[in-house]
C-alpha cells in the first residue's frame, strides 16, 4: 500500500488514503495516459452489494485522477449526471453514484441506459473520465458494459469485512457480461488484479453523506417513460370508472388502436388505484 496525498484546488483542503500500489501504478498508467490523448475518455464501472463501500472506492480513484473534484461531480440522479457531463471541463472525473437506486421498472431502466449512450460522444470529445457506480454492471446497456466501459471493478466483503475488491478487464468483463447475466453469477472469470482498500473519503465525509441523504429523500424524479406509464394506467382506470367500461371492452378498445396490453395487466392497473 501506497499513501496518497492529494490537495483540492478549490478548498485547499487535503485528503490522506492508502492505496493499492498495482492500483496507483494502473491509474497512472491507463487511466491518465487515456486522458492526455485526443477525444479520448475512460470508463469504468464500479459495482458490488450494498453498504459494501464502493462509493468510497469510486471517491478515492476519482480524486487521485481529478484532485479538482468536488462534490458537484458526484451525481445521483440522472438529470443531475447529464448536467454534469454538459458542464465539465477537458480531463475531469465525474461519478455517478448510486446509478440506478429504486428503479426496477424496465422502462426507467432503459431511460437511463440511453442517457449513458447519448452522453459518450460527450464524454470522449471531453476527454472525462466517468465512474458509474451500482448494484451490478449486469444493469447496464450492452453497448455501455461491452464497448465503452474499460473496466469492472467488484467490490466484496470477506469475512465479514469491507473493504475488497477485484478488477475485470475488457476482454474478460466482456465474456463475464455475456455469460453471467444469465444468473448473475461473477464466477465464471477469474483476475489476479485483486486488492484492498480503506474507508477513508476523498472528500468531505460530512458534506458528501449530506448530499447523499438530501438526494435519497426527495429521489429520483420522474423519467418521461414513467409519466407516460403513469398517464396510460390513468386514462385505463378513468375508462372503467368513469365511462362504466369493463376489462373486456377497454382491452379491445386499446387493442383496436394498437396499444398491446393483456386483461391480466389490466386488472392489475385497476387493482392499483382502487388501492390508492
Amino acid at each position: 500500500m501506497v499513501l496518497i496525498k492529494v490537495k483540492d484546488p478549490n478548498t485547499n483542503e487535503t485528503y490522506e488514503y492508502s492505496m493499492d500500489n498495482k492500483l496507483k501504478r494502473q491509474l497512472d498508467k491507463k487511466v491518465k495516459g487515456a486522458l492526455t490523448k485526443k477525444d479520448e475518455d475512460y470508463v469504468i464501472v464500479i459495482d458490488g452489494e450494498e453498504r459494501s463501500g464502493k462509493s468510497v472506492f469510486a471517491i478515492q480513484i476519482a480524486r487521485y485522477v481529478d484532485s479538482s473534484l468536488t462534490l458537484d461531480r458526484i451525481c445521483f440522479s440522472p438529470d443531475e449526471f447529464r448536467k454534469a457531463i454538459l458542464k465539465a471541463k477537458k480531463g475531469e472525473c465525474i461519478i455517478f453514484d448510486e446509478a440506478y437506486r429504486g428503479l426496477s421498472a424496465k422502462g426507467a431502466l432503459t431511460e437511463i441506459n440511453k442517457i449513458l449512450v447519448s452522453l459518450m460522444m460527450e464524454m470522449g470529445q471531453k476527454n472525462l473520465f466517468i465512474i458509474i457506480v451500482l448494484p451490478t454492471f449486469y444493469l447496464l446497456e450492452k453497448y455501455v458494459a461491452l464497448w465503452r466501459a474499460r473496466g469492472l471493478f467488484h467490490i466484496y466483503r470477506k469475512r465479514s469485512k469491507k473493504g475488497y475488491w477485484v478488477f475485470i478487464g475488457r476482454k474478460k468483463k466482456t465474456l463475464l457480461y455475456l455469460k453471467g447475466k444469465k444468473d448473475y453469477s461473477y464466477g465464471y472469470v477469474k483476475s489476479s488484479f485483486k486488492g484492498r482498500f480503506y474507508g477513508k473519503y476523498g472528500v468531505n465525509e460530512e458534506e458528501y453523506r449530506k448530499k447523499k441523504s438530501e438526494s435519497f429523500k426527495e429521489g429520483y424524479k420522474t423519467t418521461r417513460q414513467e409519466n407516460l406509464m403513469d398517464q396510460r394506467n390513468k386514462l385505463i382506470y378513468l375508462l372503467y370508472k368513469e365511462y362504466k367500461l369493463s376489462q373486456q371492452s377497454i382491452s379491445e378498445l386499446i387493442k383496436d388502436n394498437g396499444i398491446k396490453i393483456s386483461r391480466s395487466g389490466i386488472r392489475d392497473i385497476l387493482l392499483k388505484f382502487n388501492k390508492e
